[in-house]
């Protein structure tokens, strides 16, 4: 059996390759006691069971005795049958243990879409893959496919979602293939029935923001996390910048309703009468506002190439906006309907630039462009923005 030990700033990372069976289990408990000892202080240990192919009931309390003796432990990357082995007896309930992810190859003649920190391939006849980009953190993915099956069960028409997987280097999301073609799709091949399908368009986001999201699951505070996204853009923008985002964000009422914010037409999928949802990574509870301010970001005021993103030409995002929210606020004066409009606008002007914080890898000059806009776009217009966000608490719901 072949073990070998990796440590950066006192995470160590245990290596073991073979079987692990009562003859060498001995053997094996000292070498890796002696090892460790070297490694000084141990902040988190790991033990990466990639090339374990068997393990006894002493290589099983070997591990136990470790789980005790150092703080954060947990086994990674456990093949099928080892983790059977893990699970039948119990371990899985005592310690962090995961299993090794499946792996998928895809063809890059398959890719279906393209997002900010993803692209969609299809994957069999039954499923598709979101690979993440580069320097996507498991977290995050977890993170996704929680809040995928979490709106599902509420109610949010959404696609099955199954497991994650590795492509490569890079970690994906296997997804229920919908026969289906995006809403981008269906105005594009039929602009003739913009008005129907922007009417379904509207209903998807009222039936999402009919919903009360109990407290106490994993679905997040949707306001809690903008407001960390604003912050976390002070890696670009200087304070009075964050401040100003801030300041609109802030201003936003609290609600428990579901939102999906980033319901742009590409995300969603016409199944026969039936608008689906997908991407769902960015799943929360709040007020609508920030659900809608976020798409209007998307439908009208994007930054970068719109048709590569929503999937149609820009000229029919602010048709397809006007159409949708009248239909949104049908019953409602078309004054009333402006100065939601108007409200909607000004917390979009902040999700143009707080997507930044979506990954920390977006190309160097897609950061440029939106540091560049931001001038136009925010700072000129502080006055008007902080005053349209003054009157956020008329929107009741």
């Amino acid at each position: 059996m072949e073990i070998s030990i990796k440590q950066h700033h006192g995470n160590v990372t245990l290596v073991l390759k073979g079987r692990m069976d009562s003859s060498v289990a001995a053997e094996v408990k000292e070498k890796i006691s002696s090892q460790l000892v070297l490694c000084g202080r141990i902040n988190s240990l790991t033990c990466d069971a990639s090339g374990l192919t068997y393990i006894s009931s002493m290589g099983l309390r070997m591990t136990l005795q470790l789980s005790k003796s150092y703080p954060n432990f947990s086994i990674i990357e456990v093949q099928p049958d080892v983790y059977h082995v893990f699970d039948m007896t119990g371990f899985t309930k005592i310690m962090t243990i995961e299993k090794a992810l499946r792996q998928l190859s895809i063809d890059e003649n398959s890719k279906i879409g393209e997002g900010g920190i993803g692209v969609v391939y299809r994957a069999s006849d039954d499923s598709i893959v979101k690979v993440f980009r580069e320097g996507t953190t498991m977290d995050q993915v977890r993170n996704e496919i929680t809040m995928a099956k979490e709106a599902f069960v509420l109610g949010m028409p959404t696609p099955i979602s199954f497991d994650v997987v590795r492509v490569g280097s890079r970690y994906g999301l296997e997804y229920e293939l919908l026969h289906a073609e995006t809403l981008s799709t269906c105005i594009n091949q039929h602009p003739e029935r913009m008005d129907e399908y922007t009417r379904k368009y509207a209903q998807l986001f009222r039936q999402m923001h009919r919903i009360h999201v109990p407290k106490g699951g994993s679905i997040p505070d949707s306001m809690a996390r903008e407001e960390a996204a604003v912050r976390h853009l002070s890696r670009y923008f200087d304070a009075k910048s964050v401040d100003l985002m801030l300041g609109i964000i802030l201003s936003i009422p609290k609600g428990d309703r579901l939102l999906h914010c980033d319901l742009q037409t590409k995300n969603a999928m016409m199944m026969g009468d039936e608008l689906m949802l997908i991407d769902m990574g960015e799943v929360g509870y709040g007020h609508p506002l920030i659900d809608l301010g976020h798409a209007y970001s998307a439908m009208v005021t994007l930054l970068g190439d719109y048709e590569a993103i929503v999937g149609m030409p820009r000229e029919y995002g602010k048709q397809i906006w006007d159409k949708m929210i009248a239909h949104y606020f049908e019953g409602e004066s078309p004054e009333m309907i402006a100065h939601r409009n108007e409200q909607i606008a000004a917390v979009s002007c902040v999700r143009n630039f707080s997507w930044l914080s979506l990954s920390d890898s977006f190309p160097e000059a897609l950061v440029q462009e939106c540091k560049s806009n931001f001038d136009e776009r925010v700072m000129k217009r502080r006055d008007h923005l902080l005053a349209v966000s003054k009157t956020f608490d008329d929107w009741t719901v």
